[in-house]
C-alpha cells in the first residue's frame, strides 16, 4: 500500500488504473517522471516508487514504452499486431510480428489451428507471474498454402492424408470419390477444400495428383517439391509456346548488334551442365591491356514481358537444384538449346566489356548487345588441370590455354584487391553426391573452391558491379544545379551483421584467444572478420567459429532500396549473370535496354513487389534443395546401420547433438535421451551440452566417435548413437 497526500491509501490496482487512464487519453505523448506524479497527483514518496516499479512492469509487458530513464509513452503497435505463425513440432509455437519485432510464444490451445507461415491477427495476452510473454491468434488472415504433400491411408468408409513434420494439427480427411485413383501407402498431392472451424476441426481436401510409391526416387523428390509448393513438371501450354520461338538469328538483328564471333570465346562450367548462361571472351586491347567481354545469354530478346512464358517464369522465379535433377525456370528448349551458349553456335548476348591493365583496374568499358559464336566448352576441373599446367590444349589450340592463364591472372588480382576492400571470407563447401542410373547416391563429397571457380566468380561479380554502378551512382548535377536522381533498378543487397550476434561472437571467439572489433566502420569490421577466418584455419575449433560467424550473417535478397551488398563490400551490386535460371537477372536485363533506349524510371513499387516475390522464392528453394540433400545422406547411409566412425559436432540443440561424419559428411543427429550418462542443459550462448553432475561438455566442433542407429527414409532423418570406446 502507498499514501497520497492527505493519507488517502493507494493500492497497486488504482495506480494501474490511474496509468491506464492517463497514457490512454494522451495515446501519442510521452511523459517524465515529474510529469506523471503531477497529472495522477502523486506527492509522496511510497507513491512515486509504487508508480515507478508499475511502470517498469508495463514496459515489461510491452503495455507502456520506455523512452528514456525517466519517461514513458503508450506503445500502440503491441495491443493487436499482424504477422507470420511459425508451427514447430515440439509445440512451441510462435508469432513473427510484421515490424520485425523478437517471436512471441503462442500455445496450441491459442492458435486457432494455424498452419506454419500463415498470417494471422493476434491480441497479446495478459503477463502470469514469472511466464514468457504469449500471444493468442484471433484470426487467420490468410493461408499461405492450399495443399499438402504426405502418404495415403484408405479405409472402408474414409481416406485420410498423412503428412510429415506436424505441418497439419490433424490429417487431413478425403471423400473417397475425391483420391483420383489412389490407394494406401501412395505419396499424393491434396488440395485443402476446407479449414478448421468452430464447428469443426477437421480439414479436408482432395487428391490433385497421385505421384507414385514410397521409396521412388522420382516420387520422393517430387514430394519434396510439391512439399514446398514448387512445379514438378512443366505446363504443356507453355512448353508449346517456346516449340515456336524461332531459334534463328537475322542478318538485321547482328546489325544491330556489337559482333564478338571471331573474338575467343569459351565457357567454363560444371561438367554435367546443359544450360550455359555466361561466356568470357579475351583479345589484347593495347600495351600491357587486355579486353575482357563477360556475355550473357539474352533471355529478355526471347522471353517477351507479360506472355505466357514469362508468366511462369515470374511464378517460379528460379531454378531449383535438387541433388539429381534440375527443374528450370524457363522451358528445356529456351535454357538448354536456343539461349544456351554452345560451342559453335552463334547466340545473342548482353555483355559487359571492360578493359583492365595488368593490376586488373578497369580502364574503360560498356554495357552492349552482342553476338558470339563460343570457340570452346570447358569443364571446371579441366581449367582446373590447364592453370595447373599439368593439361594443355593441342598445338594448334595453344592459344585457348594461355588465354585462360591470362584471364586467371586478372581474376586473382580483381579478388585480392576485393577483400583488401573488406569483402568477408567465407569459402563454404558444398555437399555433392554421385548418383547411379537409378538416382541412388553411390559417393558424398565436398565441393571445394578452385581457382578455375574463383576465375569465373570473379568475373561475374565484375560484371554484376559494374551493370549496378552503371544506373545507382547518381551522376554529377546538371548545368541548372539539380542533383539527377538514380532510377528504379533491381539490386542484391546484403545488410550489415546483427549487432547482438556479433557481440555474441566477440564473446565466444576470446575463449580460443581470438579478437573481434564489433564497432567502427563497415571494412574495420569486416577485416577483424577476415582477421578471424584466417587465424583459425586449420585449428580445431576453426569450423566452430566458422559456423557460429555465419550465423552472424544477414540474408542476402532482391530490393529496388540500395543498401550496398556488405558481403562483398560492394556499394552497389546486382545480378545480372544469371537470366536462365534467375528472374531477377531477367528483369536487370530488361530494366538496362529501356534506359538505354531512353526510357523514364521503371515503377517502383511494381519491381518492389517482384523482388520481395524473388527473395521469398530462393529461400524456399533453398529448402527444397536442402530436404534433397537430407533424403540424399539418409538413403546412402542406409545400409551402414551399425557401422561406426569418426565425426564431429556440427550443432547443438536443446534435444540432441548434430554430427558430421569426418568421411563422408553426412549428418545425422544423436538424440538427447540417448545422452543417459548425465543430464545435460544446453548453453544456447556458448554452443555446447553441459553435464549437471560430471560436468562433461559436448562443445560444437568437437570430434566425436558414433554409430549409425537408424536411417529413416520416409523422415528422412538419419540417427546416430555415441559409439562405445
Amino acid at each position: 500500500m502507498s499514501k497520497k497526500k492527505g493519507g488517502k491509501r493507494l493500492t497497486k490496482k488504482q495506480v494501474i488504473e490511474m496509468l491506464q487512464t492517463f497514457f490512454q487519453e494522451h495515446p501519442n505523448e510521452t511523459y517524465s517522471f515529474k510529469q506523471i506524479f503531477r497529472a495522477l497527483k502523486l506527492d509522496t514518496h511510497p507513491a512515486k516508487m509504487l508508480a515507478i516499479d508499475t511502470m517498469d512492469e508495463m514496459t515489461w509487458d510491452d503495455y507502456l514504452t520506455k523512452t528514456s530513464d525517466n519517461s514513458y509513452r503508450l506503445n500502440l503497435k503491441t495491443q493487436v499486431q499482424e504477422g507470420t505463425f511459425i508451427r514447430k513440432a515440439n509445440g512451441k509455437n510462435s508469432f513473427q510480428p510484421d515490424d520485425g519485432g523478437k517471436p512471441i510464444f503462442v500455445s496450441e490451445r491459442n492458435s486457432m489451428f494455424a498452419l506454419n507461415g500463415d498470417r494471422v491477427k493476434v491480441t497479446m495476452m495478459a503477463r502470469r507471474q514469472n511466464h514468457i510473454k504469449e500471444a493468442m491468434v484471433v484470426e487467420i488472415l490468410s493461408h499461405k498454402m492450399d495443399q499438402a504433400v504426405g502418404k495415403l491411408q484408405v479405409e472402408k468408409d474414409f481416406a485420410f492424408l498423412i503428412t510429415e513434420g506436424n505441418i497439419f494439427v490433424h490429417d487431413i480427411l478425403i471423400p473417397k470419390k475425391k483420391l483420383k485413383g489412389g490407394k494406401t501407402g501412395d505419396k499424393a498431392v491434396v488440395k485443402i477444400t476446407q479449414w478448421p472451424s468452430k464447428d469443426s476441426k477437421n480439414i479436408v481436401g482432395e487428391v490433385i495428383d497421385v505421384l507414385g510409391k514410397e521409396g521412388d526416387n522420382n516420387v520422393e523428390m517430387h514430394a519434396i517439391l510439391a512439399q514446398y509448393g514448387l512445379p514438378y513438371k512443366y505446363p504443356k501450354a507453355v512448353e508449346d509456346a517456346a516449340e515456336k520461338i524461332e531459334p534463328g538469328i537475322t542478318e538485321e538483328e547482328i546489325k544491330r548488334r556489337e559482333d564478338f564471333r571471331d573474338v575467343w570465346t569459351c565457357t567454363i562450367d560444371p561438367k554435367d551442365a546443359k544450360d550455359f548462361d555466361d561466356a568470357l571472351s579475351l583479345r589484347p586491347a593495347g600495351k600491357g591491356l587486355w579486353e575482357v567481354g563477360v556475355h550473357i545469354a539474352d533471355v529478355s530478346h526471347y522471353v517477351k514481358e507479360g506472355s505466357i512464358i514469362d508468366k511462369e517464369a515470374v511464378k517460379r522465379a528460379t531454378s531449383v537444384y535438387l541433388v539429381d535433377r534440375t527443374i528450370p525456370m524457363l522451358p528445356e528448349r529456351l535454357c538448354n538449346f536456343i539461349c544456351s551458349l554452345r560451342p559453335d553456335e552463334e547466340k545473342l548476348c548482353y555483355s559487359v566489356v571492360v578493359v583492365l591493365d595488368e593490376e586488373a583496374n578497369i580502364k574503360s568499358g560498356r554495357i552492349t548487345h552482342t553476338v558470339i559464336k563460343s570457340n570452346r566448352r570447358y569443364a571446371y576441373e579441366e581449367v582446373q588441370e590447364i592453370l595447373k599446367g599439368k593439361n594443355s590444349e593441342s598445338s594448334e589450340n595453344s592459344e585457348y590455354s594461355e588465354n585462360l592463364k591470362t584471364l586467371d591472372c586478372l581474376a586473382k588480382k580483381l579478388r585480392e584487391r576485393r577483400f583488401k576492400g573488406g569483402a568477408v571470407k567465407f569459402d563454404r563447401e558444398e555437399l555433392h553426391f554421385d548418383i547411379d542410373e537409378s538416382g541412388k547416391p553411390i559417393r558424398a563429397y565436398f565441393k571445394k573452391s578452385t581457382d578455375a571457380t574463383q576465375l569465373i566468380e570473379e568475373f561475374m561479380l565484375l560484371a554484376n558491379k559494374f551493370v549496378a554502378e552503371s544506373i545507382g551512382k547518381i551522376k554529377k548535377p546538371t548545368a541548372k544545379g539539380q542533383q539527377p536522381k538514380a532510377k528504379t533498378f533491381v539490386y542484391r543487397i546484403h545488410d550489415q551483421p546483427d549487432p547482438t550476434k556479433l557481440e555474441n561472437l566477440r564473446e565466444f571467439v576470446v575463449k580460443f584467444g581470438y579478437k573481434l572489433k564489433t564497432a567502427g566502420t563497415k571494412g574495420a569490421i569486416s577485416k577483424s572478420l577476415n582477421s578471424l577466418m584466417d587465424g583459425c584455419q586449420g585449428k580445431k575449433e576453426q569450423k566452430l567459429i566458422e559456423t557460429v560467424a555465419l550465423r552472424a550473417m544477414m540474408k542476402a535478397k532482391y530490393s529496388t532500396h540500395n543498401i550496398g551488398h556488405y558481403g562483398l563490400a560492394f556499394d552497389y551490386y546486382t545480378h545480372f549473370t544469371s537470366p536462365i535460371r534467375r528472374y531477377p537477372d531477367t528483369m536487370v536485363h530488361r530494366l538496362l535496354t529501356k534506359y538505354q533506349d531512353g526510357a523514364r524510371s521503371a515503377n517502383q513499387e511494381k519491381y518492389e513487389e517482384l523482388c520481395e516475390h524473388c527473395s521469398d522464392m530462393e529461400t524456399v528453394a533453398q529448402q527444397a534443395e536442402r530436404d534433397s540433400i537430407k533424403y540424399k545422406m539418409v538413403e546412402f547411409m542406409a545400409d551402414k546401420v551399425g557401422e561406426t566412425y569418426d565425426a564431429h559436432i556440427s550443432g547443438i540443440q536443446s534435444y540432441g547433438i548434430y554430427c558430421e561424419v569426418d568421411e563422408n559428411h553426412c549428418e545425422g543427429m544423436v538424440p538427447m535421451r540417448d545422452l543417459d550418462d548425465d543430464y545435460y542443459d544446453f548453453d544456447e550462448k556458448n554452443y555446447c551440452l553441459v553435464g549437471r553432475r560430471h560436468h562433461h561438455k559436448y562443445q560444437l566442433g568437437d570430434p566425436i566417435r558414433i554409430k549409425v542407429a537408424r536411417a529413416n527414409i520416409e523422415k528422412r532423418q538419419l540417427d546416430f548413437a555415441l559409439a562405445e570406446d
